[in-house]
């Protein structure tokens, strides 16, 4: 079994600071992580190599230093890491970032494609099932748990609103993951030393075949205008020993004065 494993680095986003005059995001001193999703997507990938054998190749697009993940993926257990890096690929939205990756993975012969929901600097979870339809695969995305009956169809626990589904999908296809039903493994000591002799291979315009209207900026058709944080409430009025039509009175005439109601 071969599984390819998309991943991405992300900021922090528990340590995210904007420029309160550009609106943009301040890098500078900020941990970048892997997503927390695909994490989740890898661990699963790691479970089918320790029970199957399974090889398994992580795929991320980014700048150079995104090479930390994909070391942090060979100390973990992966087989092989590849970097899809090329300036012409930066200022991609989802729709470009889709199309790239999938033109990266149409060249790894692979039976699946694991991915994250969704990544939490952007929390769109749109890349996986754009890359699903892109290279024309059948997905199936929250999923909670896998099993492979050791030739080609997977049954897949899906998360939903009102608990969850039991699906049935055949091979090759494409599945996105919930971290909150993993328990992604530590990084072996061994494998962290391991990972800094094991080769990661970049792919960008010369080692992909692209259209250069569908990738970075000019293939993107949505930008982000502006970011902000959410600003301060301001200081409440408490109102205690009051009846129930008290409150009704007072909450009617609050929202009568923003023009609410």
């Amino acid at each position: 079994m071969k599984i390819v494993v998309c991943i991405k680095q992300v900021p922090n986003t528990t340590e995210i600071k904007l420029d309160p005059v550009k609106g943009t995001l301040i890098r500078d001193g900020v941990v970048s992580i892997m997503n927390p999703d695909d994490k989740g997507a890898l661990e699963q990938a790691l479970l089918f190599k320790d029970k199957y054998n399974a090889h398994v190749t992580v795929v991320t697009m980014g700048p150079p230093q995104a090479e930390a993940i994909l070391r942090e993926a060979y100390a973990m257990g992966a087989d092989r890491a590849i970097l899809v890096s090329d300036k012409k690929f930066g200022g991609a939205d989802t729709l470009a970032t889709s199309y790239t990756l999938s033109r990266a993975l149409a060249k790894i012969e692979c039976d699946v494609i694991f991915a994250g929901r969704q990544a939490i600097d952007g929390d769109t979870a749109q890349v996986g099932p754009q890359i699903a339809e892109q290279l024309d695969l059948p997905q199936i995305t929250y999923v909670e748990s896998v099993d492979y009956d050791g030739s080609k169809t997977l049954t897949v626990r899906r998360g939903t609103e009102e608990g969850h589904e039991i699906l049935e999908v055949d091979l090759p296809c494409m599945l996105t993951f919930l971290v909150s039903a993993y328990k992604p493994r530590y990084m072996r000591v061994r494998g962290i030393m391991e990972a800094y002799d094991k080769p990661i291979e970049v792919w960008g315009t010369n080692e992909i075949e692209v259209d250069p209207t569908r990738i970075g900026l000019a293939g993107s058709p949505t930008n982000v205008k502006r970011s902000f944080t959410k600003g301060a409430k301001a200081m409440g009025a408490m109102h205690e020993d009051i009846t129930a039509e008290e409150a009704a009175d007072i909450i009617f005439n609050k929202l009568r004065e923003k023009f609410i109601i």
